[in-house]
């Protein structure tokens, strides 16, 4: 589909035959699936008075309650906006869906290009370039001309799930509207997509049509290449990418990459090489950030360097740089990994003497290293810990403790646990299951396994399977 054509006309049904497809929402016709949609709650914001928070929650309920129905179409503006606002925060992409084929039906409803934008990103992010494909369509029988970001935002669909084919292709198409015509932006979201799958080849393709276009890059273009390569360990690429930026004369490195350039050393053991990088970006002006550190003490602490873990910390305290969550919790996971307990109860107790709350991500930490140590009595003070409190917990939380006890071949608890997922709308992935079947057959329950196994399957099939009775 060529974007130039598609303005002028209205989609016809016989050149897209994919219209008549059933998409996730439906377009032409007032059907719902009779499936329901899953419903995780809201994280509270602590800024919000409680009060609103119920009325929000309880409005965005409600709304999500009456995607399947044919007979709403005079709701609220403010209900309908927020909860297709909270879908797309929370990428749950196919509820998203459903409130819009609801939004569009209000009679106040008046297609814009921002809504557009957002659920394309959305969809990207969620690799589901078919929909946005479909959203695109809709967007056109609407009326809509394209805009720069709604196309980018196509791209940025197509690019994120390894589609270049399409993702070159509507670029190209966008060359051909007036007042759609790619810009930086367009070619860095590109240039990332091509760094996520590897596909550095096609970055110079990308940089030479700039050129051509006259286009150069930006500081936010050359980030996303420094840090491309950086992932990539591709080490003399990512400093000659360096070199171009600061002779550029107009793309000066900042903190974002410094960011970059120390984590890619860091993270491949190279502490000197990382040093070195850090001390150089402090001669070209550009300070450190928490991020900065958290980066260094994480580098220190998978290099067995505790000392100067520490000395980064007492620096921080120096420069009145306040430790985050997530520096706490690399400090956790640092010395559990070393089987440091002591050290690693030490910063977990001051982490919560200075006000800050552990996540599900620090009791993973706690968990893993106990469960390592078979300090299975450990555990079990951490779980009770975490019903107490208000953490809320996620998928990898459960797996990490589910392990644990496996490991300990403790399966009652272990099973006792996979049914509590339900209660606190958490999902069992593959890591689940197999980490449960893994169990299972340790312990010569080959027939539970099994089972197991053909339950994973049934709620793959079918995702509103319950978990009850597995």
């Amino acid at each position: 589909m060529r974007l130039s054509t598609s303005i002028s006309a209205p989609p016809s049904t016989t050149r897209h035959p994919k219209l008549h497809k059933e998409p996730i929402f439906i377009i032409h016709s007032s059907k719902r699936s009779p499936a329901p949609s899953q419903q995780t709650g809201l994280q509270r914001e602590p800024k919000k008075n409680l009060s609103r928070i119920l009325r929000t929650e309880l409005s965005i309920k409600n709304i999500e309650n009456k995607v399947n129905s044919k007979k709403y179409k005079k709701l609220w503006p403010k209900a309908v906006l927020e909860a297709l606002e909270e879908a797309t925060k929370e990428k749950k992409w196919e509820l998203a869906l459903k409130i819009f084929g609801l939004l569009r039906q209000q009679h106040w409803y008046e297609p814009r290009c921002q809504t557009y934008t957002k659920l394309l990103m959305m969809l990207g992010k969620c690799r589901q370039p078919e929909q946005a494909s479909l959203l695109f369509e809709v967007m056109l029988s609407e009326g809509l001309r394209p805009t720069i970001d709604v196309c980018t935002a196509l791209v940025s669909a197509y690019g994120q799930s390894g589609q270049f084919e399409k993702a070159f292709s509507t670029v190209d198409d966008m060359k051909l509207v007036y007042d759609c015509k790619p810009d930086v932006y367009t070619y860095s979201v590109l240039i990332d997509c091509c760094s996520k799958f590897h596909r550095f080849d096609m970055i110079g393709r990308v940089l030479a049509e700039m050129s051509y276009l006259g286009i150069e890059c930006s500081t936010v273009t050359y980030n996303t290449i420094i840090d491309g390569y950086g992932k990539a360990k591709m080490f003399e690429e990512m400093e000659s990418s360096l070199t171009g930026m600061v002779e550029s004369g107009s793309c000066l490195p900042d903190i974002f990459t410094l960011n970059s350039v120390v984590s890619a050393y860091g993270n491949s053991g190279q502490i000197e090489k990382m040093e070195k990088w850090y001390d150089e970006f402090q001669v070209m002006g550009v300070k450190a950030d928490i991020k900065t550190f958290n980066i260094l003490i994480k580098s220190y602490g998978r290099a067995g360097m505790y000392e100067k873990m520490k000395s980064v910390m007492d620096f921080m305290e120096k420069r009145f740089f306040q430790p985050t969550v997530v520096t706490y919790n690399i400090v956790i996971e640092m010395f559990g990994r070393a089987g440091n307990f002591e050290k690693m109860d030490e910063y977990f107790k001051k982490m919560k003497h200075q006000g800050m709350k552990p996540n599900s991500i620090t009791y993973c930490s706690l968990v893993n290293s106990y469960s390592k140590a078979g300090l299975i009595k450990m555990i079990d003070s951490i779980l009770r810990q975490v019903v107490n409190s208000d953490v809320i917990l996620d998928t990898p939380f459960f797996n990490c403790i589910i392990s644990a006890y496996g490991k300990a071949g403790n399966i009652e608890k272990m099973g006792e646990l996979f049914l509590e997922m339900e209660e606190r709308h958490c999902i069992p992935d593959n890591i689940t299951f197999a980490t449960m079947m893994q169990a299972y057959n340790a312990q010569g329950m080959v027939e539970v396994a099994q089972l197991l196994e053909k339950k994973m399957i049934s709620m793959k099939d079918n995702p509103g399977t319950r978990m009850i009775g597995c």
